[in-house]
């Protein structure tokens, strides 16, 4: 086993990264040895024309030489609306994405759809020698994701994650404070959502699809089931289609603790949650009142380790700031979000317990910028798509552990559940016939 780096060559190496990686305000990587992509105009196309769909193909239509040229979906009129707003009738419909990706035409994807169809989409788009910005998490299962690493690498294409906030500067900046030691020892970092979505979802009856929705392929890999009008619009809290908040909104807090800390990987996961707020009956699955935790080993800012606290609460959204992280250190400790960061000190060399010392406020450049830079150079991405697999993977091992009801030890090496047959074989989403998880 190899020797982990100390703190002292962890920020030597990660300062000379850092001057190669933010270049202009922008996060790029040094790698440039492929082939170059488009010098000038870069023709894209977006599956799943949902709203997150439009918004993160807006951001690309805001990057100067960037057109959108074809749009897919398999529910109608969204497909019609993203079609409108890229464009008009010029732009060209598919209902299929794999007709898409055989439009010679497009240079690069925009995945917008919902989770259970981001590694799908993915691969076939690395197959067809197109570069890909997909939407966070990374697939509904550990397994996917290391796929979408695998096709990626295989066909040599660039695959940026959404963790748009890799992008913005105040991230950079906290997470080189955090990687000086200037927080003393971490122990812990907590991270939590707190969100107001009470009285919950309700239990509308299975029924009849609307008109312009292809449901059956709607569903896709996952196991055949009846159309419910909840299965759309909150997808993300149904086990075949997402991972509720603690993976699906989390995996932005798991990114950037996974880079301020130097991590990769947890050693262990538990969780307990349950629906203890919203009004019953309630037909969504993933609870609305949950808390996991990961155990990480020694590494090069927390000598010792440490824990990651997640928490999400659906029915009271009562806090100083609704979605963020904190850094528990012993000489300060920072609270981060998207607004910016703010350091307060410990009790110690005369300060006064909760004294603020800094703050910063601020973002940083469009990730979709960042995103058609890399594809222009043909750079692989500060928010490349294993730095994505890895982000994803704390919220997954949380709700293996809620499902099976106990701890599990992970091994992050060769991604299996250590001594839990049952928990690993949640680790690979099971894919309905003709879908297959293939690179």
């Amino acid at each position: 086993m190899s020797e982990r780096p100390t703190r002292r060559q962890f920020l030597g190496t990660t300062a000379a990264t850092a001057a190669a990686t933010w270049v202009g305000g922008r996060t790029y990587a040094a790698d440039a040895s492929a082939k170059p992509g488009p010098n000038e105009t870069v023709n894209m196309a977006l599956i799943g024309c949902g709203g997150r769909g439009r918004g993160v193909m807006r951001e690309h239509l805001g990057v100067p030489g960037v057109r959108v040229i074809a749009v897919c979906d398999v529910n109608e009129p969204r497909m019609a609306a993203a079609q409108k707003e890229a464009g008009g009738d010029e732009v060209r419909t598919y209902r299929d994405f794999r007709k898409l990706l055989e439009n010679k035409d497009v240079d690069a994807v925009i995945v917008g759809t919902n989770g259970h169809w981001h590694v799908l989409s993915t691969i076939h788009a690395c197959r067809a020698g197109k570069d890909v910005y997909v939407e966070k998490p990374l697939g509904t299962s550990i397994g996917e994701g290391r796929a979408a690493v695998e096709a990626a690498r295989k066909y040599d294409r660039i695959v940026q994650i959404g963790t748009q906030q890799r992008s913005w500067e105040h991230y950079q900046r906290a997470a080189e404070i955090i990687q000086s030691g200037k927080l003393g020892e971490i122990s812990e970092v907590k991270v939590w959502d707190y969100d107001y979505f009470y009285p919950g979802f309700g239990a509308p009856p299975d029924g009849d699809p609307p008109a312009g929705l292809d449901w059956e392929f709607w569903v896709g890999p996952s196991p055949a089931q009846p159309y419910n009008p909840n299965k759309i619009a909150h997808h993300y809290w149904f086990f075949d289609f997402g991972g509720g908040w603690q993976l699906d909104w989390a995996v932005h807090h798991y990114d950037i603790v996974n880079w301020c800390m130097g991590v990769k990987e947890p050693i262990a996961a538990t969780a307990l949650g349950g629906f203890m707020c919203f009004e019953q009956p309630c037909n969504t699955q993933w609870p609305d009142t949950f808390s996991g935790v990961c155990e990480y080993g020694p590494g090069p800012v927390a000598e010792k380790g440490f824990l990651l606290q997640y928490t999400f609460r659906g029915g009271c959204r009562r806090e100083q700031r609704s979605h963020g992280k904190l850094f528990f250190g012993s000489e300060a400790s920072m609270i981060l979000d998207r607004s910016g960061y703010t350091i307060t000190a410990e009790a110690t060399s005369g300060k006064k317990l909760g004294e603020e010392i800094d703050s910063f406020r601020g973002k940083g450049p469009n990730h979709a910028e960042v995103f058609i830079n890399n594809v222009r150079n043909h750079t692989r991405p500060f928010a490349d798509v294993e730095e994505g697999h890895h982000s994803t993977n704390p919220g997954h091992l949380m709700n293996i552990a809620w499902r099976t009801g106990r701890k599990i030890r992970w091994d992050g090496e060769k991604e299996q559940i250590i001594g839990d047959d049952e928990a690993n074989a949640l680790v690979t989403k099971k894919y309905r016939a003709p879908w297959t998880l293939e690179v």
